[in-house]
């Protein structure tokens, strides 16, 4: 069961497509386990799992895949796409599917590819979504982005991602859903990415068997980070998460394990705007997080088991990351 985290922000706009509609969206927070004395409050974050509560609430509410985001995309849609892309030979041919499917599939925004010598560059039409809060356009593009990565066993390096809306607020959230911050306000009505046209060749190396264990995650593969290794950021994360369950790394043992030296370390990890004590506050706020919600510990036995010497300054630490204190994350269930 993931561990990981995802902003409220994604909640609350999530939301407001129910909003919208007229529907009170309180049963669907205290579906999902999320405390509504958190659920406003900007630093809050939520568990893979009560997100994609959240998400199938409103999928049962609409019959649709987008939750009325536009023209609706029936149920079971994404499922068909998958399917039809599952036998595909490379990864060129993954995004000719993509392309082709998108074609005759009822409320699938248009994609189009455009294959060039060193970049590849893959567009999707969003002009027709009903859209203002950018749910649509993010979301879709990343699918594209994480179903083909998924297909070729790495993460597909993105050259560039284009959004055709303003710079908002939480544009730093970009970075682990991308692997970069997007450029903005792009082409009306069209949402890109680009990435090396090398990869093109890289063969498919799942199979139906696979997709089936995949899409029953859904709809958490829609918000869960997968690492695939390819970047520093994933092995260092990698090796740091073993200290969920014993002695944390320090940064020099974790640069010999990588085979370059601290300041090198340091120096990658700043070009992907992170550092080693930023993944590591991040592993820990999302166990914990996972933790409390899911009611499996104390909060004593959670800050012995990450690793903190009392349970003060582990208050402290949860009160810096989410802005709540850790009580806040329990809900009636746990």
């Amino acid at each position: 069961m993931s561990t990981q985290t995802v902003p409220i922000h994604v909640v609350h706009r999530v939301l407001k497509q129910a909003q919208r509609r007229g529907t009170d969206v309180m049963p669907l927070l205290r579906a999902a386990g999320i405390p509504g004395d958190i659920a406003y409050r900007p630093k809050t974050r939520v568990t893979i799992e009560q997100m994609a509560k959240v998400t199938r609430g409103l999928w049962q509410l609409t019959n649709d895949e987008l939750f009325g985001i536009g023209p609706p995309i029936p149920l079971g849609t994404m499922k068909f796409v998958a399917l039809s892309i599952i036998h595909a030979p490379d990864l060129r041919e993954v995004i000719i599917r993509f392309c082709g499917a998108s074609k005759v599939l009822t409320g699938v925004p248009r994609v189009k590819a455009h294959f060039g010598e060193t970049v590849t560059r893959v567009e999707m039409d969003v002009s027709k979504l009903d859209d203002p809060e950018n749910l649509g356009t993010e979301l879709l593009i990343a699918l594209v982005h994480r179903l083909s990565s998924w297909l070729i066993g790495r993460r597909i390096s993105l050259k560039a991602v284009e959004l055709p809306y303003p710079e908002p607020p939480y544009a730093a959230d970009y970075q682990p859903m991308y692997g970069r911050i997007p450029t903005f306000d792009g082409q009306p009505g069209c949402v890109a990415i680009e990435f090396d046209s090398a990869l093109l060749d890289a063969p498919v190396v799942r199979d139906e068997k696979d997709l089936a264990e995949y899409m029953s995650d859904q709809p958490g593969v829609w918000y869960a980070r997968r690492d695939f290794g390819s970047t520093t950021a994933d092995q260092v994360r990698k090796i740091l998460e073993r200290g969920l369950s014993g002695t944390w790394p320090t940064a020099e043992e974790i640069a010999d394990r990588l085979s370059v030296s601290v300041q090198h370390l340091r120096r990658l990890l700043r070009d992907q705007k992170t550092s080693v004590s930023e993944i590591k506050e991040e592993i820990l706020r999302d166990a914990a997080i996972a933790s409390l919600v899911r009611g499996e510990e104390s909060v004593d036995d959670l800050a012995v088991r990450l690793g903190f010497s009392e349970a003060s300054a582990f208050r402290r630490a949860f009160r810096r990351w989410t802005g709540s204190p850790p009580g806040a994350y329990r809900t009636e269930s746990s």
